[in-house]
């Protein structure tokens, strides 16, 4: 059962009344709760909620090892397969949309970015320009390079980026099948109103504040340039300690850009004709069919 939503609508607490409901354990998909060195700022579990159920993939990996959402369904898929070995139903909770992919439909090494190298294929275009690259593709797949918008700088430096970066043409990608799972699949979204969601995502943002979400902040603002670090709130408080921004207005533009991402990740999901959409005050009962 993957329980999703978006950020701030109260997955942890629905999920943990769904794990006890069915005596299972939870697995996390969220794709910044994996890391130790960042519990304020992604809202992870409490100790008290961790040991209500237990959890999977939570504070598991540092910052300072990359982890990918490919990894991610290896990991995931490989611990799902012991788990069912004891449980009939597991948990999966997170609003981490291309980690959920992963293990539902499977994840081809194009869909994830590679920072180091999309900088240096923009630095190219910058150098070079963009017939360069076209060159390039046309060497590389020729059939993306004829079914490519060519004025289209990034859908050029997409296909180059997948080519570089996996050793075969972007083209070859659009012609695999969806991989199947062993599994059946039950997708519950978590909503809310709009306004009521918003208004969570502000007071979690000042709860935040006052737990010390700036302390830890500072004390991973020499690795900011890590992958993980690249996360709304984060590099908000970084400016803050450039001196970019005050106090007060980074938590108005973490609060922002907190609710941006809330509606972003609500559009993503819209597509998915699988979720069945529940009120998140809702109370779980035996009645879900499984």
């Amino acid at each position: 059962m993957v329980l999703l939503g978006p950020t701030g609508v109260g997955k942890t607490d629905a999920g943990i009344r769904l794990a006890q409901l069915f005596h299972t354990e939870i697995v996390s998909c969220d794709s910044r709760q994996l890391y130790r060195e960042m519990r304020i700022g992604t809202a992870m579990p409490s100790e008290e909620q961790l040991s209500a159920v237990r959890h999977h993939f939570i504070a598991s990996r540092s910052v300072h090892e990359p982890y990918t959402a490919g990894k991610y369904e290896t990991d995931a898929l490989a611990l799902l397969s012991q788990l069912f070995q004891k449980q009939e139903v597991v948990v999966m909770i997170g609003g981490s949309g291309l980690y959920i992919d992963a293990v539902c439909n499977g994840i081809d090494d194009f869909q994830e970015h590679i920072p180091e190298l999309r900088e240096s294929l923009m630095q190219r275009l910058e150098r070079e320009g963009l017939e360069a690259l076209r060159h390039e593709l046309k060497l590389l797949d020729p059939e993306s390079y004829h079914k490519l918008d060519l004025k289209n700088p990034r859908r050029i430096l997409r296909a180059l980026e997948v080519c570089l970066s996996t050793g075969k043409p972007f083209s070859s990608f659009k012609k695999e099948a969806k991989k199947t799972r062993p599994f059946h699949i039950v997708k519950i979204g978590l909503q809310r109103p709009r306004e009521e969601l918003y208004r969570r995502i502000n007071l979690r943002t000042l709860q935040m504040m006052e737990e010390g979400w700036e302390a830890e902040a500072r004390k991973l603002y020499p690795f900011r340039h890590l992958p993980a670090l690249n996360t709304v709130g984060y590099k908000e408080l970084f400016d803050y300690f450039d001196g970019k921004t005050t106090l007060s207005e980074a938590v108005s533009l973490i609060q922002q850009h907190t609710r941006n991402y809330a509606k972003k990740q609500l559009s993503y999901w819209g597509r998915d004709k699988e979720i069945r959409w529940v009120d998140a005050e809702k109370q779980f009962s035996c009645s879900l069919s499984i």
